[in-house]
């Protein structure tokens, strides 16, 4: 299946079994080495295993897992996308909590992360290195993070603060089980928690033009680079026949 057909079952109120059975077949090929897929260490906490990308669409597994290795944040687990999400539990639970995100200068907070460089006035990618190292602004009183735009290409994650400091508080917060499917809009910050610490889902991403990643972070932290750590063939397999072995 294909990010359209995923989509559809992820989202058509079917059960999970087809979506069971597809991720237990991907997961035997990647183990087995039937597919060339190589596993990413994602800051977030996470191991990713990129199926699919096609244009602005892409199909991952996302695997939660003490027994695997973790790549460390140097922001915070505070993020928004710059696509639309669709997550489909295969197994464990995953608790979505939503942050409760306004400007320091006293804006009302509603958990919406807007775009990076609308909100520091230019354009995206340029917020961060034109203002410096701390975005280059006196911060107001009430300030607990620095927004920060996250740009990825094959060299890794380039952190860049913008001049945009807000004040967050935890929100609300959903947890969802084996089965369940839940979305999130871009734009919106959120953390994910997994309870129990064993969880593995289907990540669909539909790409938003004009939006950015972003990561909260510390006041005063500056611009830098974040390798993404590629599994070689037998961490990505251990990867795989771990997370195949709890969904069977």
């Amino acid at each position: 299946m294909r990010y359209q057909e995923l989509y559809e079952e992820m989202t058509g109120g079917r059960g999970g079994e087809a979506l069971r059975g597809w991720a237990g077949r991907m997961l035997r090929d990647i183990a087995s080495g039937a597919s060339p897929v190589a596993g990413v260490r994602h800051p977030l906490g996470f191991l990713c295993l990129p199926l699919e990308r096609t244009g602005e669409y892409g199909v991952c597994l996302h695997i939660w897992s003490g027994a695997l290795p973790r790549a460390a944040s140097t922001t915070s687990q505070i993020h928004c996308h710059s696509w639309d999400l669709v997550s489909h539990v295969l197994y464990g639970r995953v608790e979505n909590v939503r942050a409760d995100v306004g400007d320091a200068d006293g804006g009302a907070g509603d958990g919406a992360g807007d775009d990076a460089a609308g909100a520091a006035g230019g354009p995206p990618g340029h917020a961060g290195e034109a203002a410096g190292g701390n975005g280059g602004t006196t911060v107001p009183p009430g300030a607990t993070h620095r927004v920060f735009e996250v740009v990825s290409d094959a060299g890794g994650d380039r952190i860049l603060p913008t001049p945009r400091t807000v004040r967050c508080a935890p929100g609300v917060s959903e947890v969802y089980g084996p089965g369940e499917t839940y979305t999130l809009p871009a734009g919106v910050f959120h953390s994910s928690v997994v309870p129990g610490g064993e969880t593995a889902t289907i990540a669909l991403g539909h790409g938003r033009p004009g939006r950015s990643d972003l990561s909260l972070g510390p006041l005063g932290l500056g611009a830098h680079l974040v390798p993404r750590h590629r599994c070689d063939a037998r961490e990505t397999a251990r990867a795989a026949l771990h997370a195949a072995g709890r969904l069977s």
